[in-house]
């Protein structure tokens, strides 16, 4: 995939360089606690390189990005595209900014900002959608800056630190990605 620019990112290919960056969020509970079930358990530094070299060699089942500075491009985050549906043109996003020193500075919505246009103008996707922790407030009003809207709400779908938590669906479709850019 080619580089994809935003005013302070860019969306890069994964490197193996990467692999110390996503080494110091991958068991980082102030991170982890959004994301999926999958971070439940510690990630071994194997699990992660693992992960690395699919993305690395194109095995992986979904694409992605690396969310880098776009001076020095360094590793901020990952974007990823999961489930693509190449007949309906939907695919599922996955995002996590793993330096925890740069949550709440606007890196995730640019981030998306920049991948909408990719998917929706280049690739030609219809819908991008995601489920989000419904305690993830952060994460809800950058999805809803990008033009995000909750169709629907999982009631207590997963359980976190002694408590049921709602799984909020969101998605936006190109038509409502174009009125917005224009």
């Amino acid at each position: 995939m080619p580089w994809l620019f935003g005013e302070r990112i860019i969306l890069r290919e994964y490197r193996k360089a990467d692999l110390e960056y996503m080494r110091k969020w991958r068991n980082n509970p102030e991170i982890t606690n959004n994301l999926s079930d999958i971070f439940l358990f510690p990630h071994t530094e194997n699990n992660t390189e693992t992960y690395l070299n699919s993305m690395l060699e194109g095995r992986e089942n979904h694409k992605g990005f690396v969310i880098a500075h776009k001076d020095t491009e360094e590793y901020i985050g990952q974007v990823d595209l999961f489930n693509l549906d190449w007949k309906n043109r939907v695919a599922d996003l996955g995002i996590v900014i793993g330096v925890k020193e740069l949550l709440g500075k606007g890196y995730g919505t640019e981030a998306i900002l920049v991948l909408q246009e990719f998917v929706f103008n280049r690739m030609n996707l219809n819908r991008l959608q995601l489920d989000v922790h419904a305690f993830n407030e952060r994460a809800i009003r950058s999805y809803i800056k990008c033009g995000f809207k909750e169709e629907g709400r999982s009631r207590e779908r997963f359980y976190i630190h002694g408590e049921y938590v709602d799984s909020i669906h969101m998605s936006i479709l190109k038509s409502e990605y174009t009125q917005k850019e224009n």
